[in-house]
């Protein structure tokens, strides 16, 4: 509990207790109508003065119609009626009430600071002499040369050049499985060496690091309201004054007409009814739980190694019906190798020489797997005229022969008869000197648990999944069955990826959200036109942080599972706080216009329903088990 919280918490105690004492005296004993006004308003003031300051700073701002000012008026009006102990009593909850959000919304707000903790504060440089000194991080250009001693957090994104060690990733992960790392591993900022010296050549500067731009993203989560915030503000912005009004009304209006008629207006009992209503109609559950369900969601996904961007996200979230995924690299490991040579004239080292050879200037993982088979040093010398056709493949000129390298849409585009293969895996094409030279099978790995997370998925509500794949039919076909998704469309280029999600898209009923997962590496657009992007395996990735509305920090499909939860029991949360708070105040508005509901009732309308909401809000924050 924070030393400001300690003091509200003091006030409360003090005054309670000079309630309870004022209340046996006046029972008891004959105390002077003035002397017992005098002794209440110590502990009136004792736990009410900061609600009458603000209420008249209020006032004087010009933002009359807040929390403050009907607690102000209420209170004062019932001390006015002689009604003493119910004023104390309003103020004295109403405070109870304060201290249980401040506390709930502190509680949220360690899972931010937690969170924050991962941006560390120096960087170990070594000087001339061998001896490390500690530097400002954010001064350090990329390609700088860092130290990591055991315990301390990695800085800035960047290569491991000497050591090795295993890292803790959960602050950015949510998982605390320890990472091995060694020479030519990439670390990111905000990772904690647990072991061995590291040395480490930076590749980002410090504010495009992944730690810095995590918090930038969390930082900036609560200004993308949710429809349902918006409607709480707009709700307070009109309620408040109308509530107002009514009270006004109903404390005016009744003994007038009462005069009219001849009888007694009876001023104090219409006062008292409309201080009630006024008491009761103070906006606090809602205006604070609603906000603070989304916050404690936001902090709680966070700390899971979710991170949503804002309040919108996650009630856009709680509705999605249908998911895409991209299939290398979301459910697949995207970990390409060569699993077989078919129908070739050529030995098989020499078609490999060659298709290595032609694919030696691509940075494509199925380029990196044909290297890797050749398992030789490549003759960059023998290699020109290279040709890259975005979606086809690729053509050059390899120690005097002209090779293709591609899917069947390359060999249709060069005229040239080919073998189908069906062999599941990504099918690389051979050309050599105009003839078909046979083909090349790279085979992919399904994730650990990529056929839970779909299942998971579809007990969780989910109508529909669909994947895209730029693979043959045959290899996507395989894939879907294998993890259970509803449908498949394969051999796309990036761009009809774009067009399927569109089309998807025009087919989703109204009300339903369409999400799109992918790596966010090459699936930017296609993650900024669904209605929801969700990029996964996401760490250090520049474009999936810009281009996704949700971040899942490591490569794991369960947390897609895990998001979607996380998201609906938050809006379950925000409409059953909404639902609860307006019935409960509608209801007892009746009871107090009427004259059934007393200032007590009116106590427990607005502080108990506050801290009842806000109670409920705070479960928002637990998620580990979902």
């Amino acid at each position: 509990m924070r030393r400001k919280q300690k003091k509200a918490l003091a006030r409360i105690i003090i005054a309670a207790a000079l309630m309870l004492v004022l209340g046996l005296l006046s029972h008891f004993t004959n105390i002077n109508e003035y002397v017992l006004f005098a002794l209440y308003m110590i502990p009136y003031l004792v736990v009410g003065y900061d609600v009458l300051w603000k209420a008249i700073k209020g006032i004087g701002r010009g933002q009359v119609f807040d929390e403050n000012f009907l607690m102000a008026i209420a209170t004062v009006g019932a001390i006015i009626l002689q009604e003493y102990t119910e004023g104390v009593a309003v103020m004295l909850f109403y405070q109870i009430g304060e201290l249980f959000q401040s506390i709930a919304v502190g509680k949220s707000r360690q899972n931010i600071a937690d969170l924050m903790d991962i941006r560390p504060d120096y960087a170990n440089v070594e000087a001339e002499d061998g001896s490390l000194v500690q530097v400002d991080p954010d001064t350090l250009e990329p390609g700088s040369v860092i130290v990591i001693q055991p315990g301390e957090k990695v800085p800035i994104d960047g290569v491991v050049t000497e050591g090795t060690s295993s890292l803790n990733n959960s602050a950015l992960t949510g998982e605390s499985l320890p990472v091995d790392v060694a020479p030519d591993s990439s670390v990111n900022s905000g990772a904690i060496n647990l072991s061995g010296v590291l040395k480490v050549r930076t590749t980002k500067a410090f504010g495009e690091s992944t730690a810095s731009r995590i918090l930038e993203l969390v930082e900036n989560a609560s200004s993308r309201k949710a429809k349902s915030e918006n409607f709480i503000t707009k709700f307070a912005k009109y309620y408040t004054p109308a509530v107002v009004a009514a009270a006004v009304l109903l404390a005016f209006l009744p003994p007038v007409i009462r005069l009219l008629t001849g009888a007694d207006a009876l001023w104090s009992q219409w006062i008292y009814r409309a201080l009630t209503f006024l008491v009761i109609s103070c906006p606090c559950a809602i205006v604070v739980s609603v906000p603070l369900s989304f916050f404690g969601g936001i902090g709680g996904a966070s700390n899971a190694g979710i991170l949503i961007k804002g309040s919108n996200y996650m009630e856009t979230l709680a509705n999605v019906d249908t998911v895409v995924f991209d299939k290398t690299g979301t459910l697949t490991k995207g970990n390409f190798e060569v699993t077989g040579v078919h129908h070739s004239p050529l030995e098989e080292q020499e078609l490999l020489r060659l298709a290595a050879h032609t694919e030696s200037h691509s940075s494509h993982p199925i380029a990196k797997s044909i290297l890797k088979a050749y398992g030789k040093p490549l003759q960059p010398e023998l290699v020109s005229d290279v040709e890259e056709i975005g979606g086809h493949g690729i053509t050059a000129r390899v120690d005097g022969h002209e090779v293709a390298a591609g899917n069947d849409r390359l060999m249709n585009r060069l005229g040239i008869d080919f073998h189908d293969c069906h062999s599941i895996g990504t099918i690389v094409h051979m050309a050599v000197d105009g003839l078909y030279a046979g083909h090349i099978v790279i085979s992919d790995e399904l994730k650990e648990h990529s056929r839970e997370a779909i299942a998971g998925l579809k007990e969780a509500g989910i109508r529909k999944t669909v994947m895209l794949t730029g693979d043959n039919e045959a290899t996507a076909q395989g894939v879907a069955a294998e993890v259970g998704v509803d449908e498949v469309h394969a051999g796309l280029l990036p761009a009809d990826k774009v067009t399927i999600v569109e089309q998807l898209l025009e087919k989703t009923a109204k009300g339903e959200t369409l999400a799109f997962v992918g790596d966010g590496i090459n699936d930017a657009p296609v993650l900024s036109r669904a209605d929801l992007g969700i990029a996964m395996g996401g760490l250090g990735s520049d474009a999936a942080i810009e281009a996704a509305d949700v971040v899942l920090m490591d490569d794991d499909p369960l947390k897609i599972r895990k998001a979607v939860r996380i998201a609906r029991k938050c809006m379950r949360i925000v409409k059953t706080n909404i639902t609860f708070a307006i019935g409960v105040k509608l209801l007892c508005l009746v009871l107090g216009a009427v004259g059934i509901a007393n200032m007590w009732i009116a106590i427990f309308a607005d502080v108990g329903v506050m801290i009842l909401c806000v109670l409920n809000a705070i479960r928002c924050l637990f998620v580990r088990k979902l």
